[in-house]
Parts: C-alpha cells; structure tokens; sequence
C-alpha cells in the first residue's frame, strides 16, 4: 500500500486497509517476528530468559503492563523498544487533535468532518515513531494535564458556553490515542490522580468534568516503577494494581560479561572518541566489579539499588582519567593504569545511597573501598590465593615479590610518569615478572603493567605491603617498614 497515493477516505477504502487496535497491532507485529526468529527488543542484554520472554508473553496477552524494578534496569528503554512493534504508518483524519481513525472517529471534530465531507475526507499518515508518549509523574501532576479540562480561552474565542463539549482542551492521554502512552514512576503520582486512570484502563474511555461525553480510547500502556519508591514516596493504589494486566519484575546483569556488554554498548561514542587509549580485559572487569561489590557492599542502601550508569560513567571517567595524564605528559597514545581508577570516585559517589554507616565512613572512602574489593574479586580469579596463615611447608608465592619490598625503601607509581617510565619502575620489581610468567604466561605485553600493579594492590588488600595515597600517585612499602617509619 503506497501511502503517497492515499489522500482521502474514499482511496483508504479502495486500497482495503482494515481498522486494527494499537494491542492488536502490536501483537499481529510481535507475532511476525517471532515466526522469523527476529530479534524482538534489540540492544537489551541480560533479559533473554527472563524479562524479554514475559514482556513478548504481556504483548500477545494484550496487557497493560508494569515494568516494576530498581534504577538503571532498563526500564523506560523497553519501554520505548516497542514503538518498533507497531506498524510504520497509520491513517488519521487531518487536523485530529487524537489521532482519529476514518473507520471509527471518536472526536466530535473527526464525526462532523466525516459528515460533511465523506469519502473526500482529507487523510494524513502517522508515523511510528510520533505515536510514543512519556510523563514522568510527579506530585505536581494533575487531572487536567494528564486527561483534559475545560478550556476558558477556547470558550470565548469560538462563543461558546461551557456546556459545550467543543471547550474541552484534550490532556496528554487522549491526545495519546492509538499510541503507547509510558508513565514512569508510578508511584510518584498523587493517588487521586491514579484514580482518574481506573475508567481509562477498564473501560478504555474518559470523563472530564460534568460532561456526558465518553470516549472510548486506544492505547497501549506501560508504567515503570521503583519498589523504593512504595516506601519512600509513594504507592500504586490497590484497584489500579488490580486493572494492569502484567506486572513484568526487572533486574540487573547477573554476570560481569553482561555487564561489559552494556557498558561497551553504552560507551562507544566515548571510546570512539579516545581510540588512543588502550584499556586492559582485567580493567574493564574491575571497572563492572566496582557494581557488583557496591550491590552487596553493607555501606550502600540495597533496596535503592546500583544503576547500570555507574559502570558507564565510570568506564568515562576512567577513559578522560588516561586522556588527561596522556595530553599533560604530551603523548598522543597511552594505557590505562589501575591508579586511574582514583579517577572514576566521582561517579560512584554519585550513583550510590549510603546507610547511616556509609554516611559515617563518608561517599569517597566507601568509593575506595568498593575499587579495592573489586582488585581482590578480579586477582583471585588469575592469582593463587593469598593465605593469612601459610603452612611451613608451603611455599609461599608472594615471598620473594614482598621481600624486594623489605629490602627496598619504598616504591612509588606518580600520576605525572610518562607510559615509558612507569614501565621501566614496574620492571624494577623483578620477582614481579617472574610471577607473571608462572601463572599469567599468555598475557600481551601492553597488559603486563596493569596486571603488576594489580598484584601490588592485592597484596596490600591481604595486609602483605602498604599502600599510601601520596595526592600525586601511589607508594608501595614493606607492612613493617611502613610500620616503624610511621613511628
């Protein structure tokens, strides 16, 4: 069907086109896709056998649905992901203000037009992507802006009084009509507003004030809500809970290399960006660590939850943290340093909720910490483990890297060292290199570096050396060194 061709009422009619809900529409396209074993919500990682398949379920039930789960699960983008289930064109009558359909006008305007003018009523195509809308609820939301009111303006400019149905100014809803209309964050929206949506999703028709008139709407809805928020702000009314068809529970990445996934996803602008800034495998899954570690950290508020942004921001901050040191020493390429992890405090800090003991221990130093927890997570998955208490007839495989230590003053990485210099301090370290070459024997040489100084890091976790942030860099000492030089 071209749709160029089709002008008026009367060429709709000659090309056999059929009056579909939005539901059935979505459904009809859902169903096609699944038959060609088309992927149906692209860019979506981690939701394969769990949320994807209840929401495909929620779609062919047509449900209105509520996507309820904490922040930084995706939500408002499934949500948005559906546009591309409905069809890429669809027929109104020009100059609705709700998208009349010329098969079933609901509009006084739509019916008087088609009155008049019948088959040579003018039609105009919609396109998909102007059929999405979103409110974010908010307590100052009200009746008016989301369903209508009357219109004082409109009265006096087309002389009518208000018991004129043609005063009416039209909300967001019904100038929604046969579109997907999102409301994110339910919870948030005053309970005599919530009421106001029962008739919509019961009945599918509204009401504004005193008025007679019932219009029986076509839309497809999705809410999002947070769990914090039924305590913390708000609630979803009872009745309303009652009248949404599928209530679809999200979550985050189980596993680091999902996690990779969507922050590799999210960032490639950023990495396109800074193309000369070579970032390690190990660095990448210290940097996704950092959220695991904060989602079970005894600091942070679980049920406000840890957002995928984290990782994104901090995988940013993490790139400009490299960029910067590169163009201050004046190269053009360089490596990420686990000392630039400092760098990414900024957006954890911003991402999480502390508890009143996290608000004790202050937002930086629990950033430290969920960096240095997430050094150890990722050494002991390449590193034999760090024992306490080591038999005497172990050999201890650390001994001789925390030896040089003992003999030695103490070692300091500075932010200022060039890519050249840092290297040739690391190398310094010799039993380093003999460690690596046992346990770690594949790695590339560009990641050797990272992977030295994650082992100093780890050994200073396990309390065998000592770390001291000197403002400037990082200095390595032996534990009892560092011991009496503080006395």
């Amino acid at each position: 069907m071209k749709i160029e061709t089709i002008k008026t009422f009367g060429d709709l009619k000659k090309a056999g086109y059929e009056y579909k809900t939005v539901k059935e529409e979505l459904r009809r396209n859902l169903l096609h896709k699944l038959m060609k074993k088309e992927p149906t919500f692209e860019g979506i990682h981690g939701y394969e056998y769990t949320v994807i398949p209840e929401l495909e379920r929620a779609i062919l039930s047509k449900h209105n649905i509520n996507l309820l789960g904490l922040r930084g699960q995706a939500k408002t983008r499934l949500a948005r992901q559906m546009v591309s289930l409905l069809d890429e064109y669809i027929p109104i009558v020009a100059g609705s203000e709700i998208n009349d359909d010329p098969f079933k006008p609901i509009s006084r305007y739509a019916k008087e037009l088609l009155a008049e003018k019948g088959d040579q009523t003018p039609i105009e195509w919609l396109h998909r992507e102007n059929r999405f809308s979103e409110k974010l609820a908010t307590p100052d939301v009200t009746v008016a802006d989301i369903i209508g009111d009357v219109d004082p303006i409109k009265a006096a400019n087309l002389k009518l009084n208000y018991a004129d149905d043609r005063v009416i100014h039209f909300g967001m809803i019904p100038r929604a009509n046969r579109s997907i209309f999102v409301i994110n964050e339910l919870p948030d929206l005053q309970a005599r507003i919530q009421v106001a949506l029962f008739n919509i999703l019961q009945e599918g028709d509204i009401q504004i004030r005193g008025f007679k008139l019932r219009m029986p709407l076509d839309i497809q809805f999705v809410f999002t809500a947070n769990p914090e928020d039924y305590t913390n702000r708000g609630s979803i009314v009872t009745p309303l809970k009652d009248r949404i068809g599928s209530q679809i529970l999200t979550h985050y990445p189980d596993d680091i290399e999902t996690a990779r996934t969507i922050t590799q996803q999210e960032t490639e602008a950023a990495s396109s960006e800074k193309e000369k800034i070579y970032v390690p495998e190990l660095a990448k899954d210290i940097l996704e660590q950092i959220s695991f570690e904060a989602r079970k950290s005894e600091f942070i508020d679980a049920k406000s939850g840890v957002s995928a942004r984290l990782s994104i921001t901090a995988f940013e901050n993490l790139l400009s943290t490299a960029e910067r040191r590169a163009l201050t020493n004046g190269e053009d390429k360089t490596s990420v340093r686990l000392s630039d992890f400092m760098g990414v405090i900024p957006a954890i800090t911003g991402k999480v909720e502390l508890v009143y003991e996290g608000e004790q221990e202050g937002a930086s130093e629990v950033a430290e910490q969920l960096i240095s927890k997430a050094v150890k997570t990722q050494f002991n998955h390449y590193f034999p483990k760090i024992e306490k208490l080591q038999k005497q007839s172990d050999r201890d495989p650390y001994a001789d890297v925390v030896a040089w230590f003992f003999e030695e003053s103490g070692f300091e990485l500075l932010d200022t060292l060039s890519d050249v210099e840092y290297k040739r301090q690391l190398n310094t370290i010799e039993p380093l290199n003999e460690l690596l070459k046992k346990h770690v024997p594949d790695i590339s040489a560009e990641d050797k570096p990272f992977f030295k100084e994650v082992v100093l890091w780890a050994l200073t976790e396990y309390k065998k050396l000592s770390k001291y942030n000197l403002g400037d860099g990082i200095q390595f000492k032996d534990v009892y060194g560092g011991y009496i030089s503080g006395l």
